[in-house]
């Protein structure tokens, strides 16, 4: 059981690094060798409190909470592009040693931009059900340079009403997890977002293309991909996106939407182990 005086440490260290940067909080826990775990969009920290309850047994955890979504304070656009910087300024100055990504979606994403970009600096990158462009699976006739940030989509949910948005959070929480019960806090992490970074970060992700340069990432990658609704469509997307990284190693959960870490735990949390051997 922790100590008073470690809690108080601990809680005095955390409020110090924090203060340090403004992309993002986090919150570190455990000891050994340094592990970042980076959400999915609009996400919290707290999508990781499963794993980090096991992987803090043996790692030191930085779980970190990205700007607008959790209560953490915005930040003036780019959002994503000073996200990734101010994550390679806190891995240099905290002095981190190689240490391993472990990213869900828009985390993962953000993995495969930092080890590419960084190609000495970190471990391995295992992604959960990510892709170095998912604006090229979601947009028709899809090209980087048309995501912009005016456009009648992004001005229409900034428009939305509170009832709006909250029904289309439960439609879209309702297809990105099998297992209903984590329904409610998927909802309620997008409810709970600041509207203009859910809005502008996301085009910001779907502007976002790695497909050509992942292949100077030298680093080993392993992603835990979802197998619904359709796994031969999902395995043709994976090597298609993946054609520059030969060296990808990708696992499929079956039975499993978006949230790998609630619709499968016992196999994601065993494939985690294994990867980070």
């Amino acid at each position: 059981m922790k100590t008073l005086k470690t809690i108080l440490v601990t809680l005095f260290l955390t409020t110090a690094l924090n203060a340090q940067y403004t992309a993002f909080k986090v919150e570190v826990v455990g000891n050994g060798d340094p592990i970042l775990l980076f959400p999915g969009f609009a996400c919290t920290g707290e999508v990781w409190n499963e794993t980090v309850a096991e992987l803090s047994k043996t790692h030191q955890c930085h779980i970190f909470t990205l700007a607008g979504f959790g209560g953490v304070k915005p930040i003036e656009l780019p959002w994503l592009p000073k996200i990734k910087d101010e994550i390679i300024s806190y891995v240099k100055n905290e002095n981190l040693q190689k240490p391993t990504i472990i990213g869900h979606s828009l985390g993962g994403t953000l993995g495969f931009w930092l080890a590419a970009e960084e190609t000495m600096l970190f471990k391995k990158v295992i992604a959960v059900d990510a892709l170095p462009a998912s604006g090229a699976l979601m947009v028709p006739n899809y090209k980087s340079e048309n995501m912009v940030y005016d456009n009648p989509q992004s001005k229409m949910m900034l428009e939305m009403s509170d009832e709006a948005f909250t029904a289309m959070a439960n439609q879209m929480a309702s297809f990105m997890v099998i297992n209903k019960e984590k329904v409610p806090q998927l909802v309620n992490w997008m409810k709970t977002a600041h509207r203009g970074t859910y809005v502008y970060g996301y085009v910001d992700l779907l502007k976002l293309d790695l497909r050509e340069a992942i292949a100077n990432i030298q680093v080993p990658v392993t992603v835990l991909a979802a197998t619904y609704p359709d796994k031969k469509m999902i395995e043709s997307t994976y090597k298609a996106q993946f054609d520059k990284l030969p060296s990808v190693q990708i696992e499929y959960a079956d039975n499993s939407a978006h949230f790998v870490m609630f619709d499968q735990p016992e196999w994601y949390l065993a494939k985690i182990k294994q990867h980070l051997k």
